[in-house]
């Protein structure tokens, strides 16, 4: 099996990496069937965005993080004999295509979310259509964010929005610190809808669009769509599936 290795700025990450690296030999990306990633949720998603468009590859994490939900857990467990026995899952990213204030347009992908998050004190007001109708003529809140279901138990849950299962055909469009109207506590909308934010007084009351650790500040106009030809492949442990830990993630306290 041929491996290429990403880990994250911890020594005992690096380590692991090298010690694994001398046992089982370590490729180039470009010539790797699997990307064996140690660190935390963030350097998991560094590593999904390097193999972004690569249908031939797939991506196993090793938790050396805080936080490592989309990690499997270190085991004296022989690595390959994981990866043989590894359940596989697809999922798609979102596409983010916008316009700043300074006219200067800007598209990037994101597997978590991508957010709208007000720049100031001031208020963000922002105007949500949904394939082209618009559904609220203005949010006032210090922003709104559009989640995949693998995302959904990241920033999306912190904001109280609903956690997806994973073949679910959903995306979850939450407000942040909703203000106007103060009940609304977002929508679950098809896999396949298009969002389009619209920010109100964007000189007045700036707005940064965000996808994954992308910031695009001073955002006038932001639309969202799931990017259904990319197709990006995770592995996990047999029996920790990442269905099962959406799924144990909702009746968690």
């Amino acid at each position: 099996m041929k491996i290429a290795f990403h880990a994250g700025t911890r020594e005992d990450a690096r380590s692991a990496k090298q010690a694994l690296a001398d046992r089982h030999g370590e490729v180039a990306l470009d010539e790797a069937e699997v990307l064996v990633a140690l660190g935390g949720d963030g350097v998991m998603l560094d590593a999904l965005h390097k193999v972004m468009g690569r249908d031939d590859i797939r991506v196993y994490g090793i938790n050396f993080g805080s936080v490592g939900f989309l990690m499997n857990e270190p085991s004296d467990t022989d690595l390959i004999e994981r990866l043989e026995r590894a359940e596989q899952a697809d999922i798609h990213p979102l596409r983010a295509v916008g316009e700043r204030v300074n006219g200067e347009r800007f598209e990037v992908l994101a597997i978590n979310e991508v957010s709208l998050l007000r720049e100031t004190r001031q208020t963000a007001k922002i105007r949500i259509s949904i394939d082209g109708t618009v559904r609220m003529e203005e949010l006032s809140a210090d922003g709104a964010l559009v989640a995949t279901p693998a995302g959904s138990t990241a920033y999306n849950f912190s904001a109280h929005g609903p956690i997806l299962p994973l073949d679910a055909q959903l995306l979850a469009l939450t407000p942040i610190s909703a203000f106007r109207p103060r009940r609304w506590r977002g929508a679950l909308l098809p896999h396949d809808s298009v969002v389009e934010f619209e920010v109100l007084e964007p000189e007045k009351r700036p707005v940064s669009a965000v996808a994954d650790n992308k910031e695009f500040r001073e955002a006038r106009r932001v639309t969202v769509s799931e990017a259904g030809d990319i197709t990006l492949h995770m592995l996990f442990d047999e029996g920790r599936a990442l269905e099962e830990r959406i799924l144990v993630e909702q009746f968690s306290t």
